[in-house]
């Protein structure tokens, strides 16, 4: 059982769906030769962070791109087929079979059950936002399968999209619906586009754009690359947010970069505050989510199984996940959020070990 991470270029995400599959069994071709894994068969888990309409183990119908995706002749199609078909095109069929396509949170979710069997729910706070929880199969009113002995059912929420429907319009800001309006998707995915990875740095850039403008940051002096979409990164809002209190050495370095170097001590500490409002809107929006979860389950003991570059990296993204929780779970719930590495992976390797063992289609 192996699992193995391939990175997509950006240009490959906005091309035909061929070209993405097929470089995704170029990847596996590459990861084969290295392990001199040429001659062997392999079951192959296949992790797909994307809304499916899925009937089994081996089958996911593509619903709509998110995270930035809009791969050409692809929604409505079976990735699972699409990639099988790559794959013989690579010259590998009979090599390499796909034994399972599984959402990134149900990876997550298997991973850390695992290691912990109290595991109920997964969830992803990365480039993208969602969760998975275990629901008795009586409560899945669209889950038409024969009962399998367990009784239970893996929901995959997709809590990303939350919010399409105007119900989060509340809480939109100016800034959110300019960051919708310059993505491939606009009114979609919503909740995601205030929480993860690829908008968090977009949305503090916003701010300070703004308020640079209106000559309340840096004496109304910015720069061209302040000014520039996308060229504050969310890992600076983890960079400036990692400076101990009162220092601000990140800070300092990170304006610098970007070409503000008038930049006052109360710049700084207004720069810092600006990306702690941001993160912390994000992880109480997922607090929220998580809280509702347990609530609905009404276990009184859940392990979460998080992955993800946000949950990992922000220094205080934890803890922020950990105060609020408390504040929204019921009473007498006792819950521990842990860090599952590569989880999405790894959880599809399980998945794909057991439909191989027992023959599971």
């Amino acid at each position: 059982m192996r699992s193995k991470l391939f990175s997509i270029p950006k240009h490959i995400m906005l091309d035909s769906g061929e070209h993405l599959f097929d470089h995704v069994a170029d990847c596996l071709y590459k990861f084969m030769k290295e392990e001199n894994l040429l001659t062997e068969t392999l079951p192959l888990g296949f992790t797909f962070g994307f809304p499916l309409i899925q009937k089994s183990l081996t089958s996911g119908i593509l619903r709509r791109w998110t995270k930035g995706f809009n791969c050409s002749d692809t929604e409505g199609h079976d990735v699972v087929q699409l990639l099988q078909d790559a794959i013989n095109r690579r010259g590998i069929e009979g090599h390499v079979r796909v034994r399972a396509i599984i959402n990134d949170t149900t990876g997550t979710l298997i991973a850390s059950a695992f290691q912990n069997p109290d595991t109920r729910i997964g969830v992803i706070v990365s480039t993208g936002s969602n969760a998975c929880y275990l629901e008795r199969q009586s409560n899945a009113e669209l889950f038409d399968a024969v009962n399998m002995g367990s009784g239970n059912v893996l929901i995959n929420c997709e809590w990303g999209a939350f919010g399409d429907d105007g119900s989060l319009d509340f809480i939109r800001t100016s800034f959110d619906k300019e960051i919708d309006e310059h993505t491939v998707n606009p009114g979609k995915q919503l909740h995601e586009k205030m929480i993860s990875g690829m908008y968090m740095g977009e949305l503090v850039r916003l701010v300070l754009e703004k308020f640079t403008k209106e000559g309340l940051l840096f004496k109304g002096v910015g720069s061209d690359l302040l000014f520039t979409r996308d060229r504050f990164y969310s890992k600076y809002v983890s960079d400036i947010e990692s400076d101990r209190f009162g220092t601000y050495t990140n800070c300092i370095e990170i304006l610098e970069e970007l070409g503000l170097k008038l930049a006052t001590e109360q710049d700084y500490i207004n720069v810092r505050f600006i990306c702690e409002c941001i993160s912390k809107r994000a992880a109480y929006l997922v607090s929220s989510g998580i809280s509702a979860l347990l609530n609905k389950m009404g276990e009184k003991k859940v392990t979460v199984g998080i992955d993800g570059s946000v949950y990992k990296y922000h220094p205080h993204f934890h803890n922020i996940l950990v105060e609020k929780i408390n504040h929204l779970v019921e009473p007498g719930i006792q819950f521990e959020l842990k860090l599952s590495e590569d989880g999405n992976g790894m959880g599809a390797a399980l998945v794909a070990a057991v439909a191989e063992q027992y023959n599971i289609l």
